[in-house]
C-alpha cells in the first residue's frame, strides 16, 4: 500500500506504509517517517520512481539468471570433463583469472539499458532456476564439444596447459556471450546493451585475446586461429541456438516482461 502525505498528522500512516511518500513541500517530521521524498512539486516523480524501481527489477533478474547459468555450467562441466578425461581441464589459476575478467561484465549489468515491464512483477524464483539450469544445460553440452574439439581436432591432448588455456578462452566468452543473450528476455538484438556493458564486452575480449595468445605464468599461450575459433563457435551457439531456446524457456515459464 502507498500513500502521500505533507503534515505532521500523516506521519504515522505514512511510516506504516509499504511505500510512504512526502511531497516536497511535506514538514521534516513527515518526510523523516517516508521512505520516498519528492523533490519536485506534483505527482510525476511518483511514476518515475515506478519506472525505475521495475528497471531495477529487470536488471536483478538478468543477474539472477547469469548467475544460476554460471555456477551450473563450471561446477557441472569441470566435473563431467573430469569424469571423461581423468584430468582437471581448468587449472585453479584459471579459475581465478576467469572470475576476475567476468566480474567486471557482470557488474556492467547494473548500467544496462532495460526495458521496465507495463504492470508489476511477482518474484518467480522457481521460473528463473529452471530457466538458468536448463540454459545451462545446453552450455555444458557445448562445452564438451569443445573440449572433444580441443583434443581431437586441434590435438591439444599432448599439452594439457595449453587445453586449458583452450577451455579458459571458451569459458570466459560463453560467460560474455551469455550475458548479451539473459540481459534480454526475448531476442538478444531486440535491444541495445548500454554504452558501459557494451565497452566491458570488448575491453574484456581484448584482454582474453592478448593474455591467450601471448601466454602468461601459469597460462599456456594458444594459437590466434584457436582463438577465433572459439569466437565464431560461441557467436552460433550462445547467440544463436541458446538464445532461441532462451526466448522460448522464457516465455513458457513466464519470465519475459
Amino acid at each position: 500500500m502507498g500513500m502521500t502525505g505533507d503534515g505532521v498528522n500523516d506521519a504515522p500512516a505514512l511510516r506504516q506504509a509499504e511505500v510512504g511518500i512526502a511531497v516536497s513541500n511535506a514538514t521534516d517530521i513527515a518526510k523523516q517517517a517516508s521512505s520516498v521524498v519528492l523533490t519536485t512539486e506534483g505527482f510525476e516523480d511518483i511514476l518515475n520512481m515506478v519506472v525505475i524501481g521495475r528497471m531495477v527489477n529487470q536488471r536483478i533478474t538478468s543477474w539472477t539468471i547469469n548467475k544460476i547459468i554460471r555456477t551450473f555450467k563450471r561446477v557441472v562441466f569441470i566435473v563431467l570433463a573430469f569424469i571423461l578425461t581423468g584430468k582437471f581441464v581448468v587449472s585453479t589459476f584459471n579459475m581465478i583469472l576467469l572470475l576476475f575478467l567476468s566480474d567486471y561484465v557482470t557488474l556492467s549489468i547494473s548500467t544496462d539499458n532495460v526495458r521496465y515491464s507495463g504492470g508489476p512483477q511477482r518474484w518467480n524464483v522457481n521460473a528463473l532456476v529452471k530457466l538458468g539450469a536448463v540454459y545451462g544445460s545446453l552450455i555444458v553440452s557445448e562445452s564438451l564439444l569443445v573440449l572433444y574439439l580441443g583434443v581431437g581436432y586441434f590435438g591439444l591432448s599432448s599439452n594439457l596447459e595449453t587445453l586449458r588455456t583452450f577451455i579458459f578462452v571458451w569459458l570466459t566468452l560463453s560467460g560474455y556471450y551469455t550475458v548479451l543473450s539473459i540481459r534480454e528476455r526475448r531476442h538478444f538484438w531486440e535491444s541495445r546493451p548500454s554504452g558501459w556493458l557494451s565497452f566491458a564486452l570488448v575491453l574484456n575480449t581484448l584482454i582474453v585475446y592478448f593474455i591467450s595468445t601471448t601466454g602468461l605464468p601459469g597460462l599456456a599461450p594458444i594459437a590466434s586461429q584457436e582463438f577465433l575459433f572459439i569466437v565464431v563457435y560461441g557467436l552460433v551457439f550462445c547467440l544463436l541456438v541458446n538464445d532461441l531456446v532462451k526466448a522460448s524457456l522464457a516465455k513458457r515459464f513466464d519470465v519475459a516482461i
